[in-house]
């Protein structure tokens, strides 16, 4: 029999023994959950600390990229500001001075006089010079005289005549104090569509080089190709159309009809066009920093009678004669801005074929046979301005002499197998965009028998109205 007493201790003890659990487990629960929430805590924050970082890292990445966004942005707004400043400069002046008008004294053109010097020094004499291999073109070809001499100098004047056309002269004084009418042309202005009409005298627009004043090229002289098939460069009297089409491709097409009163073509006294000009032109930018300009273009004219002295008598061409180009141009300017530091490459590739009667000394033997030609020629330059108003420039002139074939006449004319050649090295200094000091080196084997050894030294200045200079 269980006594009263000790069931009541069992009991206590069992109470306590609960009660002892009971504390432990709470205890260790109490202990357990900081430490699991720690735990927890602990990856939470490693992983936030790991999106923190990833996402610095990302930012990082499109900040650069927006920077350097914002820097090609300020060059675009700076060239588009300077524009925007000549724009607000020639309204003010459209202000300031009247539109022109019939009444006496409101006319105000554009004047602009360029002036021109060389000092040349040859090793050979410059009275003798031809370019071999290639009929004589009576054109302005050569050195032009040893010495001290002025180059040729232009006056220009221009000015819009009404809102649909606009004007423009242009007289040159040689070196030999001969006065010309460089160009003289009425230009339609707002046709619309792009097109664009041009009558007078004017330079052609074929090729690259061609319409372009001798106070903008990059050398003292023209590529021998130039010399060769254009006797300096081609302008005629006529009509030019010119379309430049919608699109953010650059593409301008042209046409030409003309007199045909300078070389290749000659003076001929008739009704009609005596030469016909096709071009094609297509540019466009490649990025920021880089930009170009392609062409194709064809002259076609029939001479009558081209008069041409060799062999110490006057001869003369009569016939068909088809000149083709291919010219292509490439810029670069470090973000488009090309103050500090620019490069241009440039190049243009000649072919002429010519087919007819030539006649050996008109006045006495008057002996008339076939003569037929294909010939071509290129030049390639490049100028690198390497400073501000600073450039050098390196141009390689090539000639071919190709076929030519002077039937009966060969004995008398000989067919010359010459490929005349010519190297040019030239340094400049501009102290504005209205001045130019060039010294310039060339070696020119124009001839076979000889290489001709020059220096040149050159200024330029341009005087009066300036305007912008073509692509």
């Amino acid at each position: 029999m269980i006594q009263a007493g000790t069931g009541i201790d069992i009991f206590h003890e069992v109470i306590m023994s609960f009660k002892r659990n009971t504390l432990a487990a709470s205890i260790a629960l109490a202990l357990a959950v900081p430490l699991g929430a720690q735990a927890a805590d602990s990856a939470e924050l490693a992983q936030i600390r790991e999106q923190i970082k990833q996402m610095k890292e990302s930012y990082e990445v499109r900040i650069q990229a927006l920077e350097k966004r914002l820097q090609q942005a300020e060059v675009i707004a700076g060239n588009a500001q300077a524009k925007a400043e000549k724009a607000e400069e020639k309204i003010v002046q459209s202000i300031v001075a009247p539109a022109p008008s019939t009444s006496t004294g409101t006319f105000n053109p554009e004047m602009s006089l360029i002036l021109s010097g060389t000092y040349a020094n040859l090793s050979q004499d410059p009275a003798n010079y031809r370019i071999g291999g290639f009929l004589p073109n009576g054109g302005e070809i050569g050195p032009g005289r040893r010495g001290f001499g002025l180059g040729e100098s232009e006056l220009v004047v221009a000015a819009n005549i009404d809102p649909y056309l606009r004007g423009q002269f242009t007289l040159a004084v040689t070196p030999e104090s001969t006065v010309a009418v460089e160009e003289a042309f009425v230009q339609s202005l707002g046709l619309g569509n792009g097109l664009t009409v041009k009558a007078g005298r004017f330079y052609s627009g074929v090729g690259y080089l061609n319409e372009r004043h001798a106070h903008t090229w990059d050398f003292v002289d023209a590529p021998l190709a130039y010399q060769a098939f254009f006797g300096g460069q081609f302008k005629d009297d006529g009509v030019q159309l010119k379309w430049v089409a919608p699109t953010d491709l650059f593409v301008e097409l042209g046409a030409e009809v003309g007199r045909g009163s300078n070389f290749p073509a000659s003076n001929r006294a008739k009704n009609g066009s005596g030469s016909a000009t096709l071009f094609a032109h297509l540019g466009g930018d490649v990025g920021v920093s880089h930009s170009w300009r392609a062409g194709l273009s064809l002259l076609r004219t029939s001479p009558q009678d081209r008069t041409y002295t060799g062999a110490g008598v006057t001869n003369s061409f009569s016939g068909n004669s088809r000149l083709e180009i291919a010219d292509l141009v490439w810029k670069w300017a470090p973000n488009g801005n090309p103050v500090n530091t620019n490069f241009k490459l440039q190049g243009e590739y000649f072919r002429r074929h010519e087919d007819g009667d030539l006649t050996y000394d008109v006045n006495t033997a008057n002996n008339t046979d076939r003569y037929a030609s294909a010939q071509s020629g290129w030049y390639l330059q490049g100028v690198y301005q390497f400073m501000p108003r600073w450039r050098v420039g390196l141009r390689r002139d090539q000639l071919d002499g190709g076929s030519v074939d002077y039937s009966s006449n060969s004995a008398v004319l000989g067919t010359e197998a010459f490929n005349p050649s010519k190297n040019s090295l030239m340094f400049d200094y501009s102290p504005s965009e209205f001045s130019r000091f060039r010294l310039q080196f060339a070696q020119d084997k124009s001839r076979p028998e000889v290489t001709d050894n020059q220096m040149f030294l050159q200024y330029q200045m341009s005087l009066g109205a300036h305007g912008a200079h073509k692509y």
